[in-house]
């Protein structure tokens, strides 16, 4: 299955883009409360949030359900050790302990029927005092519009659990 061009033209516009304040604050927090030796984040996505936090000193685990987010990835921390990154989904993603979970403008794309499981594993991994840092969509967000294709997004998901059953 390949990438859909709605997924492609997010990556395209996002991989780069300028890093939000609150996920600035998030860091701080962590600075404020955790040890150093905990700086640890999780990280979906092209790859903009995981900059950052590799720029403030996190050992940064990313994982994306997207192939073509993996090999962009991939290609642009190549050199970075890091930076581990996996091909999984938000139930499936093995969460280290982390100081910071970040999951921002992705949490929302996990299918309905596996968010309990992706969220107690996400709050299972924070270590004591950690963050997690997220955004959910509004009723104003393009992807929220009837319109949006989101099996676009969500059909790699059904087909590998699909695939996992009949195995």
């Amino acid at each position: 299955m390949t990438t859909s061009k709605e997924i492609i033209e997010y990556y395209d516009c996002t991989s780069n883009r300028k890093t939000r304040d609150d996920l600035k604050l998030a860091v701080k927090l962590v600075d404020d409360f955790l040890a150093d030796s905990s700086r640890v984040a999780v990280d979906c996505g092209a790859g903009s949030d995981i900059a950052f936090l590799r720029s403030k000193g996190f050992l940064v685990y990313a994982f994306d359900n997207e192939p073509d987010s993996i090999a962009r990835c991939r290609t642009r921390f190549n050199a970075d050790k890091q930076v581990i990154l996996s091909q999984a989904t938000f139930s499936t993603f093995n969460y280290p302990r982390s100081s910071l979970v970040v999951a921002d403008a992705s949490l929302y794309f996990c299918p309905e029927a596996e968010f309990s499981i992706a969220w107690h594993r996400i709050t299972e991994s924070l270590l004591p005092g950690g963050i997690f840092f997220g955004s959910f969509l509004g009723p104003e967000d393009s992807m929220a519009d009837p319109d949006f294709n989101q099996m676009a997004l969500w059909s790699k998901v059904l087909v590998s659990k699909n695939r996992s059953k009949t195995a």
